[in-house]
């Protein structure tokens, strides 16, 4: 008998199998691939290491601005995707020896939760039943396709695809431009391939401050990326060698097109409606402060959640608040509005709390304070001055939330995070010193601005 039965080895899962270990739980791990989900396997980490390649190459293209000569760099596409390949390796081993190290049973299979466990499926057909006391769904998500564009995986594609293209595309379609669409927007333009990036909404990053978005088009535009906002793609016509997107009574032709609408939540087969788990449109409906579905015992995490945000991080505070009550019967509620959202553009874009529209939506009477990168010395010194600071302060002066544009962004949030999650007022924020020459004064710029008492 275990006391948890975990399906799904994501960062929700394997989160929650790992803190387990402080309540000395016996815990089994149920995945059907590797350790890591989504995230580490087709994600956050290979996604992440490639625009890293895109960065230096840009770097590197760049570097006589700043008296350093070199000639036109080249980019050996095989030995970058090698790269990610290792990268993502290496932290799979870690993972799971760090899920060995806390005793975590992993057992490799499809899950289907069943009244007191998990039945499962080995990749060889045999079945197993593993007895728990409670159960977590951590299942993740998979991508989300539309209309008219039926994925091959060669010429109509997923992020799952794209990041293990074996040579660079030369001329790609995007449709969708939230967080994935606009990186690998920003991976392809920084690395010369022709890119056309589609987004129904009337600006790229939907939910994110205008202001921002502006910023991270000019930016998109100046690699040579071809921006169409508020633009619906009509349904792909095969070409010779090709596809043809037709768009606004305009039709583009490229070599491939990437889908990148979102993800949906995971939940097909789970055998979640025959134990009666609460869903909505295929979402698992949970208590916030405790993570528990609508039957007692089966708790869900992650990005089959109802409502959360389909970020890492939040599946690893998830795993942790249902861990929590299941092992004390307290509560560890996630803080939905403090939690960082980074897009690994080039600029990044980084935002926490609430956005001005959100704020005034909840009713709240608004000021907002924004400082200009292109007057900071250190951001002048990098060469990175299209960005800003943008933070939202309530009628007393509580910061409600701030969002940032810089190469540095996705690290810089978290100083805006503590203020949100504090629930700081900006007078308070900037009593403290920011070290100069550093792109961080900027915070601390804005938050004197916001307080009434600007500097520069």
């Amino acid at each position: 008998m275990y006391d948890v039965v975990i399906v799904g080895g994501g960062p929700g899962g394997y989160a929650a199998a790992l803190y387990a270990h402080n309540f000395s739980l016996r815990v089994a791990l149920v995945t059907k691939e590797r350790v890591g989900g989504t995230c580490l396997l087709r994600g956050c980490i290979p996604a992440k290491t490639w625009l890293q390649t895109a960065e230096v190459y840009a770097t590197v293209a760049r570097a006589e601005e700043f008296g350093v000569r070199t000639g036109p760099p080249e980019l050996d596409w095989g030995a970058a995707l090698a790269r990610k390949t290792k990268v993502v390796d290496g932290l799979v081993r870690g993972l799971s020896g760090l899920l060995a190290s806390r005793k975590v049973e992993v057992v490799e299979g499809v899950g289907r939760l069943v009244p007191g466990g998990v039945e499962v499926t080995a990749p060889d057909g045999t079945t197993r039943r593993l007895e728990a006391r409670t159960t977590i769904v951590a299942s993740g998500s998979v991508a989300a396709t539309i209309p008219g564009y039926e994925v091959d995986g060669e010429r109509i594609v997923t992020s799952d695809h794209a990041l293990d293209w074996p040579e660079r595309p030369e001329r790609v379609a995007i449709i969708g431009a939230g967080a994935i669409g606009a990186e690998f927007a920003s991976l392809l333009g920084d690395v010369g391939s022709e890119v056309h990036l589609f987004e129904m909404e009337e600006q790229i990053l939907p939910g994110m401050e205008p202001e921002a978005a502006r910023i991270l088009e000019r930016e998109l535009k100046k690699k040579g990326v071809a921006v169409h906002v508020g633009t619906r793609v009509g349904p792909a016509e095969r070409a010779p060698g090709g596809v043809v997107v037709p768009h606004g009574g305009e039709r583009v032709e490229v070599d491939v097109v990437l889908v990148a609408t979102g993800r949906r939540p995971f939940t097909e087969g789970l055998g979640l409606e025959a134990l009666g788990v609460e869903t909505d449109r295929g979402a698992i409906v949970v208590d916030p402060a405790t993570m528990q579905s609508s039957v007692p015992g089966v708790y869900a995490v992650g990005d089959v959640v109802a409502g959360t945000p389909q970020l890492a991080h939040v599946g690893f505070a998830e795993g942790i608040a249902a861990i929590t009550h299941i092992a004390t019967g307290t509560t560890a509620p996630v803080h939905y509005d403090a939690v960082p959202m980074v897009v690994y553009t080039h600029p990044e874009v980084a935002q926490v709390g609430l956005t001005e529209a959100e704020a005034i939506r909840r009713g709240h009477e608004v000021t907002t304070t924004t400082h200009a990168m292109r007057g900071v010395g250190r951001a002048i010194i990098k060469g990175a001055t299209s960005g800003l600071v943008k933070v939202v302060t309530s009628r007393d002066g509580q910061v409600l939330g701030g969002t940032i544009v810089d190469p540095a962004a996705g690290e810089l949030v978290h100083e805006l995070m503590y203020a949100v999650g504090w629930e700081a007022h900006a007078a308070e924020a900037a009593a403290f010193i920011h070290a100069h020459p550093t792109v961080a004064e900027a915070i601390g710029e804005t938050f004197l601005a916001a307080a009434g008492h600007p500097l520069h």
